[in-house]
């Protein structure tokens, strides 16, 4: 019987890959993927094994929001069960989303087509994302009589500064990839048939670097701003000094002295 998982897992080396495979809907957001994506992320979260996590959509869509066909089921129910309901999805839901910005592996968001509610959240949650050139972002959430979720109004005016991030949400305007890698949203933008290479030359440059150096690295950007400036001096003299007593930094002085690429173990 053919799989009917709304989350596939692949393994290359260090590199893990999450695929959301909900293409007949858009990839969009269910009960049963929310269980999922919180069981997948924490799978790889755990497995120190893995150096890098890519985050992409099956087909033509990365994410176009959440199930409205899942939510309807609820319509019939009182106002405060309809909200008991889904207090206890985002107890759920929300583990995935802290997990992506505390997890010590890097991750990329690699998206096609609709990115939009919660799948712009989840991109924003990922610390690095490109973009084909056929993608296209919306917050989306008014347009159902709903505020945002799954941390976009964290993530996002972190990224693009608070008066964007409001004209993002409150007007749900679509924009397009070139756009989002203005607003700084995407790091990159690709054709459509460069996208793959390109998220896969990035996690394998990822997955073979100085793997402390590169985790730190992420927790000192991601702590930077809930810190004073001689709280993030001290973290960074911290992580400088541990990876100083790592083979990682021997290797990389004796390889740059020798004028050679560096082989990190």
């Amino acid at each position: 019987m053919p799989d009917a998982s709304p989350l596939h897992v692949a393994r290359d080396g260090a590199v893990a890959t999450l695929t959301i495979d909900r293409a007949a809907a858009l990839n969009t957001l269910d009960f049963a993927l929310m269980d999922a994506l919180v069981d997948g992320i924490a799978a790889v979260a755990a497995d120190d094994a893995i150096g890098v996590l890519v985050l992409t959509g099956a087909g033509r869509h990365f994410m176009a929001g959440g199930d409205l066909r899942s939510f309807a089921t609820l319509l019939d129910l009182p106002g405060h069960e309809r909200a008991e309901r889904f207090r206890g999805l985002f107890a759920r839901l929300h583990a995935a989303i802290e997990a992506l910005h505390r997890m010590p592996q890097l991750t990329i968001a690699k998206a096609r087509g609709a990115v939009a509610g919660f799948g712009l959240s989840l991109l924003c949650a990922c610390d690095l994302a490109v973009a084909a050139d056929d993608a296209y972002f919306s917050a989306a959430y008014r347009h159902i009589g709903l505020s945002p979720d799954g941390g976009g109004t964290y993530a996002l005016p972190r990224m693009v500064g608070t008066r964007k991030a409001l004209e993002i949400m409150l007007l749900a305007e679509r924009f397009d990839a070139a756009e989002a890698a203005r607003l700084g949203i995407v790091n990159r933008v690709a054709s459509g048939d460069a996208l793959d290479a390109m998220v896969n030359q990035w996690a394998q440059s990822l997955a073979s670097g100085p793997r402390l150096a590169l985790r730190n690295t992420k927790r000192l950007v991601r702590d930077a701003a809930e810190r004073t400036l001689s709280q993030q001096l001290n973290a960074e003299a911290e992580s400088f000094l541990a990876c100083v007593a790592r083979d990682d930094f021997v290797e990389g002085v004796s390889a740059f002295l020798a004028k050679r690429p560096p082989n990190f173990g």
